[in-house]
């Protein structure tokens, strides 16, 4: 199987299903060597089971492609040791990291739990730092030792992160600082050789298929060529691209994507600005606040569309 990524080395969490799956089977058909890891819980992150992730290996391998699977946990330090462990172990090396293992646990904030906060950001934020970092130990020694890099991190942001959604305070909140990590990756990380970018995708996937507009959009089906907008492989080309070396000048970027639909979400950026050659006293801002913000940009809807 030759293409893009042919020969290169990419580990792919949570790929047992949805769109991490497809992830997979995109990669190996571009000629990636894949490490297929998921723990196969529920969409709560509930329960385990290693079969997700070994029949999507074994498909990989009935189609011709080489790949391994792996059901160690992103949240554990040692088991994300281990993810990366198998990519080294059974090829010799590691050129990619697709962070896209997660869970949800939606629920207002007024009625969130401490466990709900706390296993949404587990899985999230602390499984993304375990599993790159991990991978970054090994690149950093090789960078050390003369050997060059030309690796990629691609992770999993999302629109409730970096636009915002009611409901999801505790996925938000993850993925909002896996896009501003995602940045600081960049920056840091150039020098290795390694590049970082994130996506924030639309799908329909088991964590969405309860959502009203995705269940009308499931309802009504692909088109008469079989094509699908919220099909999660749609998300996958731009992400196999991420991780070929024909991206080496992208990074520090977090794409939306959705469909056929492809775009660079905006960073943040200082708005309108008032200053004061001194110290501002508390009562001058009554007129001062309210009239930046009435000139400043609103926040986004989902679709990241200012809001009416």
């Amino acid at each position: 199987m030759a293409g893009i990524c042919e020969g290169r080395v990419v580990v792919i969490t949570g790929a047992g299903r949805g769109i991490g799956r497809e992830h997979a089977l995109a990669f190996a058909r571009e000629g990636a060597r894949v490490v297929v890891n998921d723990v196969g819980g529920g969409v709560d992150g509930s329960g385990a089971d290693t079969s997700p992730a070994e029949s999507v290996a074994t498909e990989i391998r009935e189609l011709g492609g080489q790949a391994v699977s792996n059901a160690d946990s992103v949240v554990e330090w040692d088991g994300a040791g281990r993810i990366v462990q198998a990519a080294l172990d059974a090829f010799g090396g590691l050129d990619v990291v697709v962070n896209n293992a997660g869970i949800l646990r939606d629920r207002m904030f007024v009625n969130m739990t401490e466990d709900e906060f706390d296993s949404v950001m587990a899985v999230h934020l602390r499984g993304t730092f375990c599993v790159t970092r991990h991978a970054v130990d090994y690149w950093r020694a090789r960078a050390k030792a003369g050997e060059a890099n030309d690796a990629r991190i691609i992770s999993t942001s999302s629109p409730s992160g970096i636009f915002g959604n009611i409901g999801q305070a505790n996925y938000g909140a993850a993925k909002a600082a896996i896009a501003t990590m995602t940045v600081i990756l960049a920056d840091e990380l150039g020098r290795l050789g390694v590049t970082a970018n994130a996506i924030a995708p639309v799908a329909l996937t088991r964590m969405t298929e309860g959502l009203v507009p995705f269940a009308d959009a499931a309802e009504a089906g692909p088109d008469a060529s079989g094509y699908h907008p919220l099909d999660p492989a749609n998300i996958s080309p731009l992400v196999v691209w991420l991780g070929s070396q024909l991206s080496a000048g992208v990074t520090g970027r977090v794409f939306t994507v959705s469909g056929g639909e492809i775009g660079v979400a905006e960073p943040w950026v200082k708005g309108p600005t008032a200053i004061k050659d001194g110290r501002w006293d508390p009562a001058e801002l009554t007129n001062v606040v309210p009239d930046l913000v009435s000139r400043a940009r609103g926040n986004s809807d989902m679709g990241g569309n200012p809001r009416t």
